[in-house]
């Protein structure tokens, strides 16, 4: 699917197998971290800009990814402890 977005006055025409709604979603997104980095940056540089934002978005991501491997350690630990119980709540089949 082709769509136009807009990020920083730019129109850019992208293609994606999103919906358009999602990547309107994410490009406004987008534009709106890249303002306000803009403004407390105080630059109008889109360099500078782009290049921070996306230090930003790497950062994030990088956070999201260490707690979704945190949380599916969590996850292996928890159903190791469930497979045990039930093992210890079955019959031993080999004495039979």
């Amino acid at each position: 699917m082709l769509i136009q977005i807009k990020i920083r006055g730019r129109t850019y025409t992208v293609r994606g197998e999103e919906s358009g709604d999602t990547i309107k979603s994410v490009a406004q997104d987008l534009d709106k971290r890249m303002n306000d980095l803009a403004r407390q940056l105080r630059t109008s540089d889109d360099y500078t800009v782009a290049v921070m934002t996306a230090l930003n978005l790497a950062s994030e991501l990088q956070q999201v990814r260490q707690e979704m491997a945190a949380r599916l350690d969590e996850l292996d630990r928890e159903a190791a402890t469930v497979v045990a119980a039930l093992e210890a709540a079955l019959p031993d089949t080999a004495t039979a």
